[in-house]
Formats: C-alpha cells, sequence, structure tokens
C-alpha cells in the first residue's frame, strides 16, 4: 500500500490504557518506512535516469553538430551530382531519340513486310478457295453421274424382278 502525506497527517491511533496501541503504531511505522524507501529508490532511480538522458542528449547535440557540418558538405556534392546528372540526362535522352527513331523504322518496315505477306496470303487463299470450289464441282458431277446409274442399274433390277416372280395362278 502506498502511503501520500495527507494519509500521514490524518492517521489517528486508538487510546489505550497506557497509550497508543504499540502494534498499531508499529505496523503504521512501517508502512511508512516501506513507502519512504520506495519513493527513495525511486527517487535514485529518476535521478539517474536523468544523468543518462543530459549525457545522452550532450551526445545528440555533439552528433547534431556533426550532423550540419556533414549536411552542407552533401549539399555541395549534391549541387555537382545534379548538375553532372542533367547533363547524363541530356546524353541519355539524345542516344535513346536515336534508338526510338531507329526501332521506328525497323517497324514500319515489318509493317509493310506484314501488310505484303497479308496480300499474299490472302491471294493463296482465294486460289484455294477456287481449286476446292472446282473439286466440290467435279464430285458433284460424279455424284450426279453415280446417281444416274444407280438409277439405271434400279430400274433393271426392277424389271429383272418381275420377271423372277413365280407365275400366278389365274382363277
Amino acid at each position: 500500500m502506498s502511503l501520500t502525506p495527507l494519509d500521514i497527517q490524518q492517521q489517528q491511533f486508538k487510546i489505550r490504557f497506557r497509550g497508543f496501541d504499540i502494534r498499531e503504531v508499529d505496523r503504521f511505522l512501517e508502512q511508512v518506512s516501506e513507502s519512504l524507501a520506495a519513493m527513495h529508490a525511486e527517487n535514485k532511480s529518476l535521478k539517474e535516469d536523468l544523468r543518462r538522458l543530459k549525457l545522452e542528449n550532450q551526445g545528440y547535440k555533439e552528433r547534431e553538430e556533426t550532423f550540419k557540418r556533414a549536411m552542407l558538405n552533401s549539399q555541395k556534392v549534391l549541387e555537382q551530382m545534379k548538375e553532372n546528372a542533367r547533363k547524363s540526362a541530356e546524353i541519355i535522352i539524345a542516344d535513346a531519340e536515336v534508338k526510338a527513331e531507329k526501332i521506328l523504322n525497323r517497324a514500319h518496315n515489318r509493317l509493310s513486310q506484314l501488310h505484303e505477306d497479308i496480300a499474299e496470303l490472302k491471294r493463296q487463299r482465294m486460289q484455294i478457295e477456287v481449286q476446292i470450289r472446282s473439286i466440290i464441282e467435279s464430285h458433284t458431277k460424279l455424284l450426279e453421274i453415280g446417281k444416274e446409274s444407280m438409277d439405271a442399274l434400279d430400274e433393271s433390277d426392277g424389271k429383272v424382278t418381275v420377271l423372277k416372280q413365280p407365275p400366278s395362278t389365274f382363277s
């Protein structure tokens, strides 16, 4: 249990025949002693933390100064690098434009070749369609001829069937 100064001020002990209850007073003093010991330990810890933080702060201030000097130097280097990068970028852009022009020329040539190939394929398709139509027409004629000969055979078979029938008895 943590005691506050108000707790200590308001603490009242029961009065007995010969004064305060010794056990109650001893318990209270023990609690006060524990609370004070805890406060002293906390105070010591906080002082140590404060000392450590002051040292850290001093270190940070020294680093800050070092960083400021380094930033000034790096700013100068950065400006030089920007200028060099700008010049390098101009060279790269010019080179890229030349390469892009070459790629476009190759693409146009390839496109032209593809158009020629497409025209040739269309011509070949038309030739194949004409050949297929010719084959279909000749097969159709062959089928018609075959059908006519089958019809003629069927007709002659019909005559033969009539002849083969047994003579019927007339009643």
